[in-house]
């Protein structure tokens, strides 16, 4: 069996998550050692002690997914599940990276923190909002958007079923109203900005500086992009990847097909939540797809990822 890692993205954090695989796995307490001396601050004593509040802020929310994602690799491994294709969901992608090994976890934390922070800055100084669009076309929304006086654009291909919208606030909440006229099912995000957007060019400049004496590593598993919606086979600029990545669309409904095409028969979330293993099911169905977050979910992921 081929199967592809998927790593959850910003918005999916709860309040204590991962808990209970730090409790088992003395890999996962190292996790969270190496980031709290990276970052300043007690990772897991925000992770699982923290209120939804806290945890919601970007500058924080980024690098605890990152640490729970990672740590949910750790639980795959302690069972022999291994990937043959990696991805990730926006920030997931910096997970989805460490896991195939271009870069270590302690530069993953380093360069996650100046992500998290550089967008909490534009996100500061450029009011924006993001909505999920269900139950309508990516044409028809896109359509929409183009209407709308000021900027929003569809950022997020989630499944064949959701996009998600990005832009200015008054030009968000207008695309948002004429979407719902039109049938579709629309939520706001808890989210401080519009990311993937123009909006976050001020982040994505910043980050890019960072990345410029950062180190990297050809991977050592297949890695698909959010940007091309196909497999990334050139990692020399990686810098100029990961700083346009802030700014472009996730193309997810494409990876997902391409990693399916590419031999993938059973697609594994790892990270806090299902939203990814739902984007699966809604897209590619009737292929296997589950989620490890703690315990019991690792057990049946490994019950049905595992044969013989």
């Amino acid at each position: 069996m081929k199967i592809a890692f998927l790593f959850s993205g910003q918005g999916s954090q709860y309040p204590g998550m991962g808990l209970e695989l730090y409790s088992s796995f003395d890999r996962v307490k190292s996790i969270y050692e190496t980031g709290s001396k990276i970052l300043g601050y007690d990772l897991a004593a925000l992770s699982f002690e923290g209120s939804a509040e806290e945890i919601a802020k970007t500058a924080v929310s980024q690098p605890l997914i990152y640490a729970m994602s990672l740590s949910c690799l750790e639980a795959a491994k302690s069972k022999g599940i291994t990937p043959a294709f990696c991805a990730g969901h926006s920030l997931g992608e910096y997970a989805a990276l460490t896991a195939c090994g271009v870069f270590d976890i302690e530069t993953g934390f380093r360069v996650i923190a100046k992500r998290a922070e550089a967008m909490q800055r534009a996100a500061d100084s450029n009011e924006g909002a993001m909505y999920a669009i269900i139950g309508l076309g990516a044409d028809e929304i896109a359509g929409v958007c183009a209407q709308c006086d000021g900027y929003v654009v569809p950022v997020n291909f989630n499944s064949t079923a959701q996009t998600v919208i990005a832009g200015e606030e008054q030009a968000a909440r207008m695309a948002a109203d004429k979407l719902a006229q039109n049938g579709g099912r629309v939520i706001r995000l808890g989210v401080s900005s519009a990311f993937h957007s123009k909006l976050m060019q001020e982040a994505s400049a910043e980050l890019k500086t960072f990345l410029a004496d950062i180190t990297y590593c050809q991977p050592t598993v297949p890695f698909y992009s959010n940007i091309t919606g196909q497999r990334l086979q050139k990692f020399e600029n990686i810098a100029d990847y990961l700083s346009t990545h802030v700014v472009s669309p996730v193309r997810f409904t494409d990876e997902l097909a391409a990693m399916s095409q590419d031999g993938a028969d059973a697609f594994l979330e790892l990270g806090p939540g299902k939203t990814l293993t739902g984007f699966v099911k809604k897209t590619l169905k009737g292929t296997e797809a589950c989620n490890i977050e703690d315990l019991q979910s690792l057990e049946k992921a490994a019950a049905a990822l595992i044969k013989g």
